[in-house]
Order: structure tokens, then sequence, then C-alpha cells
């Protein structure tokens, strides 16, 4: 029962606290201690940072935010994820609460009611609109950033950053992100960067996380709970299970016996040491319908286990299908059809054979499926929503799931903690085994969720505890200039202003606190002195100019009365400046104007101000300014090839570098140097499809590439090799500048691309390209990305024209598809 003094808290809150008060009631399950932090801190006008474990609940702040913008008139709110399936999940939520007329999605590839005030996008699509000074940003109020620690991306990661130091400063910014180690650090740079930011860490998940270890065909808790409260310390059962036998087990009686005191309840009996081990065999795995069904009599489904290959992945669920398991009654089975065929009727026919329908339908009736990104979007997005009505009870996947959208479950299988990381087999770290259970425990259905490690030869269980219990997932920043940022900055604030606000970047943060300070010191001072300047304009004449005869003026008049004892030489020539001074002064117009006093008086807190900023300035320059040097090197290239001109502050843009500032991506300055000089002209649509693809393209680390070997030819050939050419030019200059460069371009999907947008069949297309229909799908929206940006920027019409016609030839058939 609450006691009074509780009851009288809680009414003090609602009342100084009455959006929260209401938004909490609407809620279906009570708030947490750090979700109220979180809401408090946004009510008191503030910015938050909200770090806290997978399924805790973060994104009710975020929530939070965007109720408070709908409760004026005109106030907007934008919520960014790094993931279009992230972004189509948030958008359905969305609309479910506000209804379709007030929310959009902008995606890159979707454009849903884009001038709504409640807008769900992806970070990139922010930064754009950002630099292009959108018209949408009027009325933004709050900026909710979903899974910011994505900033340590080292591909992606710099666009959160640009987005925090760009936006406007009276934009209250929601950061949601995982459990880190450096929250605060985080939080400080926030707050040094944003201002009047709160930081609510948080690492109690609201569903308790039990952790077992798959032993044959027991499962066996990690740590010992024989006491009755877990600890830390390790299940002795599992220490000796390894010491006794190394990676064998001991299938005798007093290993049965223990299974059987477990299974019944009981005190399981301490072997006893030393001894004879009789029947001593290796551990043996069971196969995986096996541990499915274990889990499934244990009451442990749905269950995600992660296996960190594709291939992986999808021979799991056909042992499950050999197996003949099947998970599902014949009414989830009469639902998992009626759903598949209303998300996949728009597929063509033709297509559903070569995307392996019916065996995907056959498993998802089952009650199984896989999960990775070589599967078709269209049928990752089945799966999620199956998943999560409880209608496909085991999904295999790869870790991207744990990065991923909303899917919990009741339990996470790790059949293995390593994997290959394109180079070889290393052991996953704490941040990623945190990140991969953290699945497991669905938030008022579950009264716990279970995380299951399958035994393998050699385990150690002491590492596994570590890994279970350690909070070592760091957040580094990935930033780096880039061309197209360059040229974005350069636009909007000048090359001088530009290299101060990289030096607010996290990785200069990281790398001297100190400077962030300073820096924001110089942008406040800077905005304080333009506001001084303009108190003290006179009519009459340049009163900054006035004043600096003043000042002189006083300064020598004051250093004759404190230096009478200086020689009679220096004197007379102090006394001659001071006359000659006087003179200018009395000459000067500002010296008639009847306000002088009151402009003067403005003139010495400008000049007071500006001693004090030009101070701090060679401070920061004294400093390790190593991202403002990477600047000043990128900015090097860029005047060597004429997309800006002028020097120090003068700095501007040429109309190359105007261009420049909408093309995106890795390649922005071979894009942009390969449209200035023509190379492109005259390719068919088509041709520029595979050339664009070449630029996007990432082959994997085990791809030898097909050279001059099915490369389409014609006119597309000659592009190809002059582009190569520019590359390899760009990568000298570039390395002449102590510039990392870029990757050779990337033909491997080339011919595939070209013969799919001179309308192939998908069969044939897959064939050429060697890979799965999802991979495909991803190459091809990223050339669909370029291409767009290609049908805006170019000059010459006709490869406009060309590339529109390029993009349509590529957005067909799965490519297509959306489940929007």
């Amino acid at each position: 029962m609450t006691s009074p003094a509780d009851r009288y808290a809680a009414a003090s809150q609602a009342a100084d606290h009455p959006e929260t008060s209401a938004f909490a009631a609407r809620q279906r399950f009570d708030l947490d201690p750090f979700q109220i932090a979180g809401c408090h801190a946004l009510e008191r006008g503030r910015s938050v940072l909200v770090a806290a474990p997978t399924g805790a609940g973060k994104t009710i702040v975020g929530e939070f935010a965007i109720h408070l913008a709908m409760q004026t008139p005109s106030d907007k709110a934008f919520y960014t994820t790094p993931m279009k399936a992230l972004s189509n999940q948030k958008f359905r939520e969305l609309v479910d609460v506000y209804g379709a007329d007030q929310v959009g999605l902008l995606t890159g590839d979707t454009n849903i009611n884009g001038g709504a005030r409640i807008v769900v996008m992806t970070t990139e699509v922010l930064r754009n609109m950002i630099y292009a000074d959108s018209a949408a940003l009027r009325d933004l109020r709050y900026v909710v950033m979903d899974e910011v620690h994505y900033l340590a991306d080292r591909f992606r990661g710099a666009v959160w950053e640009e987005v925090i130091i760009h936006l406007p400063q009276h934009v209250r910014l929601v950061s949601l992100s995982a459990t880190v180690s450096n929250a605060e650090e985080f939080g400080d740079w926030l707050d040094t960067v944003r201002g009047d930011t709160e930081v609510i860490v948080s690492e109690i998940r609201p569903v308790p996380l039990e952790q077992h270890v798959l032993v044959r065909d027991d499962l066996l808790p990690l740590f010992d709970d024989r006491a009755g409260v877990a600890t830390s310390k390790v299940n002795q059962e599992l220490m000796r299970i390894r010491s006794f036998t190394g990676s064998t087990y001991e299938n005798n009686r007093r290993a049965q016996s223990y299974r059987s005191a477990r299974h019944a309840g009981c005190q399981a009996p301490r072997p006893q040491r030393g001894g004879h081990r009789p029947n001593a065999r290796r551990i043996e795995r069971m196969d995986r319908p096996d541990v499915v069904r274990l889990l499934e009599r244990a009451n442990l489904l749905p269950a995600i286990f992660f296996i960190f290959s594709r291939i992986g992945c999808d021979s799991a669920v056909q042992q499950v299908r050999r197996s003949g398991l099947r998970l599902t009654s014949t009414e989830e089975r009469r639902e998992i059809r009626a759903i598949v065929e209303d998300r996949t009727r728009s597929l063509q026919d033709e297509d559903l054979g070569v995307l392996g329908y019916w065996d995907w339908l056959d498993n998802l009736e089952r009650g199984v499926a896989a999960h990775h990104a070589g599967l078709l979007p269209a049928f990752k997005e089945v799966v999620e929503e199956l998943f999560q009505r409880k209608l496909v009870k085991v999904v295999f996947a790869t870790e991207t799931l744990a990065l991923g959208i909303n899917m919990p479950a009741r339990t996470v299988v790790l059949e293995k903690l390593e994997k290959f990381n394109g180079e070889a087999r290393v052991a996953i770290t704490s941040g990623e085994y945190t990140q991969l259970t953290g699945r497991a425990g669905r938030r008022g259905i579950d009264v716990e969720g279970h995380a299951v490690v399958q035994w393998t030869e050699g385990m150690d269980p002491q590492a596994v505890a570590a890994l279970a219990s350690r909070r070592t997932y760091p957040l580094n920043s990935s930033f780096r200039p880039t061309y197209n940022m360059a040229v974005n900055l350069i636009d909007l604030f000048g090359k001088t202003r530009a290299r101060q606000i990289l030096e607010s970047s996290f990785a200069q943060f990281q790398a001297d606190r100190a400077v962030v300070g300073l820096a924001r010191q110089v942008r406040e001072a800077e905005e304080s002195l333009a506001g001084y300047q303009k108190s003290m304009e006179c009519e009459h004449g340049d009163f900054a100019e006035y004043g600096a005869i003043r000042r002189e003026l006083s300064d020598l008049e004051k250093k004759n009365r404190q230096d009478s004892q200086a020689p009679r030489a220096a004197r007379d020539k102090r006394m001659k400046r001071v006359q000659s001074l006087r003179t200018q002064l009395q000459r000067h117009g500002c010296h008639r104007c009847p306000d002088r006093e009151a402009h003067a008086r403005w003139a010495e807190r400008y000049w007071k101000l500006k001693r004090q900023t030009d101070r701090i300035r060679r401070q920061i320059e004294n400093r390790t300014g190593t991202v403002a040097r990477v600047f000043d090197r990128v900015v090097e290239v860029l005047e060597t090839l004429d997309y800006v001109t002028g020097k120090g502050g003068d700095t501007s843009l040429t109309d190359a570098g105007r261009t420049m500032r909408r093309i995106y991506g890795e390649r922005d300055l071979l894009v942009a140097e390969s449209l200035r000089q023509g190379l492109w002209k005259g390719l068919d649509a088509p041709s520029l499809a595979a050339m664009a693809c070449c630029l996007v393209y990432e082959p994997r680390r085990d791809e030898s590439g097909f050279g001059e070997h099915g490369l389409p030819r014609g006119s597309f050939r000659a592009a190809y090799e002059k582009t190569t050419t520019l590359w390899a030019e760009l990568d000298d200059l570039e390395k002449d500048h102590h510039l990392p460069g870029t990757e050779p371009l990337a033909p491997g999907l080339a011919g595939a691309m070209h013969s799919w947008a001179r309308g192939a069949l998908l069969d044939r297309v897959l064939i050429d390209a060697d890979m799965a229909a999802g991979d495909f799908v991803r190459w091809a929206k990223q050339t669909i990305d370029l291409l767009d940006q290609l049908s805006i920027v170019a000059e010459d019409a006709a490869l406009a024209r060309t590339a529109r016609t390029a993009l349509d030839g590529v957005r067909r058939g799965i490519v297509a598809y959306s489940s929007m």
C-alpha cells in the first residue's frame, strides 16, 4: 500500500510535470524511473541523452517529445533512425497513435507526407535537409535520434555528428543510446555543443535475464543461483565439468544423478574429488531441431538463434524442416498464409519461384524462418511481422537483427561465441554479447528472459560469465571531414568558421576535451560581437574606425603618464603621435554624433571581447586540432581542383563546388569530377546504371572481381576506363595531401545491373550477380540513390534525363516493392 509520503511526492510531481503525468496515464504500463526522468527533463525544456539496455523502453522518452510537439498548433518533431526498417516500423507505430495525416516518412526511396508535423526519417535525410536549409525545418522543436550510438559506425557515423552540431540551437535533442560505458563523456559533449543536456543512464532491464549454458540436453545456469539470489559467481557444476573432462562430459551415475536432482528441483550431489571417470566421452552437441524441441518443452519459445553466417541461418531452417518439426496450430497456419499472401501480392508470379517463395512459405507455416541481409526486404518484413504476432516461433538470424527493429523473444540462443570478421575468427565482445542477448524478454509478456549459450569444445565458463556481466561498450567517434561536408560548411559559414565548427566534433572532444569548450566560447563570442557591431553603427561614419583612434589615443596618454622617465626623444615621438590622433579624432565624422558616447560604450565592449576571443583562438590553434587539420587538407585538394577559391576567411565555392554540395557518398569527389569532365556523356540508361553501380558497390573480401570479363560493351567500357584513370589521379592527389583516398571502382556487379536496367528477368540477373536477392536489392537501391543525385545535379540536360531513365529501369520488380 502506498504511504502518505509517497502519495504526496507523486502528487507534487504530477503538479510540477502535468504533461508527463498525462502522457504516462495513457501508457499500457507504469513508466520506469529513468523514463520519467527523461520526460521530466524534456518538460523542463532541456535536451536529454538516455542510455539504457535493449528492450528497456528508451523510445518512450522520444515519443514523449513528439507528444509535447503536438500540444502546440505548429511545432514539429522529427524521429531519426539509422535504418529504413526501423523508420518503417516507427512510422507505422506513430500512424496508429496520431493518424496518417499527421505522420510522414522520408527514407531516400520512400516519401510519404513529408510536410507532416511528425516525420520519421533516416539520419542521412535530416543531414541533407540541414545542408539544403530546407523549409521543412521551420517550426522544428524536437529531434529524436534513435540508436545514436551508431555514430561509432566507421562508414556512416559522421552523419550523426553533423546533425548534432548543425541543428539550430533552439531544437531540443532526444538522444537514445544502448548502454555504453562512456555515456557521461558523450553526454558532456552533447551539453557542450547543444547546451542544457541531461544525461540519464539505466542499466536495469525491465525483464530480468537468466543466463544458461546448454550442455548436451541440460540447461545449466551460468551463475550459481542455489543461494536463491543470482550472484556473479560462476556455477561450480560448469567449472567441474570443465576441470573433470576438459571438452568431455561424464555420462556416468554422478552426472545422471545431478541431472535428475535438477529436474526434481533438488540440491545436486557434489561429485567426489579424484577417482576413475568411467564412460567419459566428448560432449555431443544437440541437433538444432532437438534444441528447438527442448525449448518448446521448457516453454521458452519464441526464440532467436543467432548464427554468424547467412548460410548457417538458411541451413538451420532446412534442418528443422527435414526433421518434420511443426510449431504452429492449424489456425495459426491459416493466419500465416493469409498475411503472407496479402503482404506479397504485388510481387510478380514469375519471380516467386526464383525467390524460393513456396519453400519459404512452408517454413513460415511451420513457425520457423531465417532473417539476414541476403533475404529479400519484403520477406524480412513479413518474418518480422509474424514473429511480433507470435506466429513464427523460431528465427535463425545473423547479428544484424540485434541492431535492427523491435523483435524481442523469450529466449536468445548463441551457438558460438566467436564469429568471422572477414579475415579471421574472433571472439565476440561483451558489448556484442549484451546487444545479442538483449533481445530476450518481452516486456509485459515475460517474467524473465533467457540467454542460452551452447557448450563448445574448450569453453571456459569464467570467460562466458565475464561476457555476460561486463558492460564495456565504449562509444568512440568515427567522424572525419569529407569533400561534401567541406563545401557545405564553407558555403554556409565560410572556411574559418567551418574549421571552428569541426573543433566541436565528438572526435575532437575525445582527442582534446578542452578544445570543444573553447570553440563554443568563440562561437558565442562571435554572436555577441555581431550584436555589439550593430549597436555601435553610426550614420556619421565608421565608428569602428573612430573607436580604434580613441582606443590608441587613450593607451598612449596612459603610457605617457606612467612612463615619465622615458628618454625625451621617445616621449616627444609619442606626443607627436598623440597630437596626430587628436586631430584625426576631431575631424572624424563620428566625433559630431550626438550618440557618440553610447556608441563608444558598445565599441569598448566590442574590442574587449574581441581581445578575449583572439586569445582563445590562439589557445585553440596551439591545441591538438586533428579534425581541423584533416579539414585543411580536404580544402587544399578542393582548392587544387578549383572547387573553392579565395584565401583565408574569404574562401567561397566555385560553380563546381556548388554542384558538389548535393553529391553525397564515399566517392563524392570522383562523381563531381567525372561530371565536370563529361566522362559519362553519351552513355545510354543501362550503361549509366552500370557505372553508378561501380561507384557504390563494395565487393566481399573474398570476391576476386570480374575484371574486364562480364563488363557491358560499347561506350560503357571507354567511360569506365576514363573514370578509373581519373580515380587513380585523384588517389595520387589525396596521398600527396596525406589523405587516405578511396578504394578503386568495383565492377563486379556492373554486368548484372546493366542487364537489370535493360529489363532482364530476375533469375538471369541473380545468376549473373551471383548473390542473394536481398543483396542485389540493397545494391540496386544504392545505385538508385546515386542516379537520383545525378539527375538533379548534372548540368548536361541529356545526362540528367538519362539518369532519370536509368533510375526507372532499375526501380522495378522486387527493387520497387515496398510494404509502405
